[in-house]
């Protein structure tokens, strides 16, 4: 990453959200928390309330349906000049095991104090966001 400021932020910002699509290509839209590896980005469905079962959740759905998702982290400022984002399209996929799950499992506790305090059962269910493009938009 060698001083990218693209790829810092990706490692350092807390928030994103992500826009998902069902198979009539209607949007739907959640703020996520999120690790990045440098290659994929990675998502869990955590204990926060939801409104029903992780796998019946909309986001997963969509994905089951339509694997394009989309990424937006960005951060506001009322100084103009300071606005940034950065966009992230990509093809998502679920995982539920193995090595690659275990590993985002682990940085998703490293970034997040909430997931290794209990926010983050073991073997949660984890979005995988493997980026097909990155655009990035102002002052990183």
């Amino acid at each position: 990453m060698n001083g990218d400021p693209v790829q810092a932020k990706l490692l350092e910002a807390r928030v994103a959200r992500l826009a998902t699509a069902d198979a009539e290509g209607r949007p739907h839209l959640v703020p996520v928390c999120y690790a990045y590896d440098g290659r994929s980005f990675y998502t869990a469905l955590d204990r926060k309330p939801k409104r029903g079962a992780p796998e019946q959740l909309a986001r997963v759905r969509h994905i089951q349906a339509n694997p394009n998702v989309a990424l937006l982290i960005d951060e506001y400022h009322e100084d103009w000049e300071k606005l940034w984002y950065i966009l992230i399209r990509g093809t998502a996929t679920l995982l539920s095991e193995g090595e690659e799950h275990k590993e985002a499992h682990r940085l998703l506790k490293e970034k997040y104090p909430q997931y290794r305090a209990g926010l983050l059962p073991e073997g949660a269910l984890l979005i995988r966001i493997v980026p097909t493009r990155i655009i990035a938009w102002g002052k990183l």
